[in-house]
C-alpha cells in the first residue's frame, strides 16, 4: 500500500515537471522563436526552397565540400575506427521528401549499441559519445558525409533535418530534409532541455512538446525562404559551430525540479 502511494507521487512529480518544462519551452520558443528570428520574405509561394536555382547551388556547393574534405574525411574515418570499436560511418533510415526514405550518412561520434536501444533522441552528456565524437559533434563535423546526401538530391543545404519516421511531422515532407536549418538555431540548446526528462519519457515529451514547434518554425521558412535568408541560415550555423560556447541554458535549469541522469541514446 505504502508503494502504491509513494509510486503515484512519483508519478505526479514527474507529470508536474514535465509540464514546467513544456510550457517553458513553449514560452522561450513560440511564436516568436528568439533570439534566431530571421527577416523572410514576404511572398509565402516557397518558390526558392523547391527551385532548380536551390537545386544548383546545392550540387556546386557540395561538390567543392566533398572535394575539400576528402583528405579531411579520410583522417577523421582512420581516428574514428582507431578510437572506438565499430565502423566509420552511421547510416540510418530517415524520412525525406515527400515521404520518400533514404539512408542517412555521418561520422560515428557515439559507441555501436544494438538498434532500437534507448529513446531515439540524443540529450546532454551521453557518456557514450566518444572523445573524438564530442568535438565533431560540436564543430558539426560529422555531417560531412551528408554532403553525398545532398549531392544525390536526397536532401539540401537548408531544410527540416532528416527525421526518422516516428518523429517525422506531415510538414516535414514538403520540402527536402537539409543539413541545417532555421529549427537547427532555434532548438540549438535542445539537448539540455531534453537532459531534464527521465529517458523513459523522452520520446513522448519530445513527439508532444518539441517536435510541433520545431514543424511550426521549419514549415513558416520554408515557404518564405530566399537565397538571402538561406546565406544567413549557413553563416550563423557555421559562426555557433565555431564559437565554442554551450547554448544558454533553459530556465528549467535554473528550477528546483533535480535534473534526470543522461540515459543511454543510439548515435
Amino acid at each position: 500500500m505504502l508503494g502504491t502511494k509513494q509510486q503515484r507521487q512519483e508519478a505526479t512529480q514527474e507529470s508536474r515537471r514535465h509540464k514546467y518544462i513544456g510550457n517553458d519551452v513553449a514560452h522561450r520558443y513560440s511564436p516568436q522563436f528568439d533570439p534566431f528570428t530571421i527577416p523572410l520574405a514576404t511572398a509565402g509561394s516557397g518558390s526558392w526552397s523547391l527551385s532548380f536555382a536551390k537545386r544548383f547551388m546545392d550540387v556546386g556547393v557540395s561538390l567543392v565540400v566533398l572535394a575539400v574534405g576528402f583528405l579531411p574525411g579520410i583522417l577523421l574515418y582512420a581516428l574514428i575506427r582507431a578510437s572506438s570499436r565499430g565502423p566509420g560511418f552511421f547510416r540510418q533510415q530517415r524520412v525525406g521528401y515527400r515521404g520518400r526514405p533514404f539512408t542517412l550518412y555521418k561520422f560515428r561520434t557515439m559507441e555501436v549499441t544494438n538498434e532500437g536501444a534507448g529513446p531515439g533522441v540524443t540529450r546532454d552528456g551521453d557518456p557514450r559519445v566518444t572523445v573524438i565524437g564530442k568535438l565533431l559533434r560540436k564543430l558539426k563535423m560529422d555531417e560531412l558525409p551528408q554532403f553525398y546526401n545532398v549531392l544525390r538530391g536526397e536532401m539540401s543545404l537548408v531544410g527540416p533535418r532528416p527525421k526518422l519516421s516516428k518523429y517525422a511531422a506531415r510538414t516535414d515532407n514538403f520540402y527536402p530534409p537539409g543539413i541545417t536549418g532555421f529549427s537547427t538555431l532555434v532548438f540549438r540548446g535542445e539537448e539540455q532541455i531534453l537532459k531534464h526528462v527521465s529517458p523513459e519519457h523522452l520520446d513522448a515529451f519530445y513527439d508532444r512538446r518539441i517536435k510541433p514547434l520545431k514543424a511550426r518554425a521549419d514549415f513558416q521558412y520554408m515557404k518564405r525562404a530566399t537565397f538571402f535568408s538561406d546565406m544567413r541560415i549557413l553563416f550563423l550555423d557555421r559562426c555557433l559551430a565555431c564559437s565554442f560556447r554551450r547554448p544558454p541554458q533553459d530556465r528549467s535549469s535554473r528550477s528546483p525540479v533535480a535534473p534526470c541522469s543522461s540515459p543511454e541514446n543510439p548515435p
